[in-house]
């Protein structure tokens, strides 16, 4: 409920200012965090206080072609409890973790987190054909793999937000890259 909340300060106070830092990508990442692995999975968002996963995946029809009215559709993994399957509610889907799309060209689509409109995704096709969703880390187009974000106490309504955290692969050269975002 912690990382809801952030999701909707986000929402509504879009300028929230933050400091990046970089750090090297062989840092271990949240080693005791399962990682989400199957067809489809474009990428993921993990937080504390537990190991449930948010993940995001390639939403096809039923003859396996992308769906154009919703291609991306977010999902739980509840590892906290044995690893089941299930939608986002409303208000997840509404206010946190849901995404919108818009089709901005051929088998490419404009995503927007509807917690954090501003930041800019594109879902289209890699160099092996493949749909990735892309986005700048470090003012680079990379392929995003992970969100993460780091919480350590606070309330329900003001969670006390260590930093959030971007993981992906750089599009030209497939390097590793991890930009941390840590508000003021």
């Amino acid at each position: 409920m912690w990382s809801l909340m952030l999701l909707i300060f986000f929402t509504f106070f879009p300028n929230f200012l933050v400091r990046e830092t970089e750090r090297s990508p062989t840092e271990p990442v949240h080693e005791s965090f399962p990682v989400p692995a199957f067809e489809g999975l474009l990428f993921y968002i993990q937080r504390d206080p537990n190991t449930n996963t948010i993940c995001y995946a390639l939403q096809t029809d039923r003859h396996g072609n992308l769906a154009r009215s919703t291609p991306v559709k977010p999902f739980w993994i509840r590892y906290a409890e044995n690893g089941a399957k299930t939608e986002l509610n409303y208000i997840q889907r509404t206010f946190a973790y849901g995404i919108k799309s818009k089709r901005i060209g051929e088998n490419q689509y404009e995503l927007r987190a509807v917690a954090y409109p501003k930041h800019r995704l594109v879902l289209k096709k890699d160099q092996d054909n493949r749909y990735r969703v892309f986005t700048e880390i470090y003012q680079k187009e990379s392929i995003l793999k992970r969100i993460f974000i780091r919480i350590d106490g606070g309330t329900f309504w003001s969670p006390n937000v260590l930093y959030i955290e971007l993981t992906g692969v750089e599009a030209a050269t497939g390097k590793p890259v991890v930009q941390r975002i840590i508000p003021l």
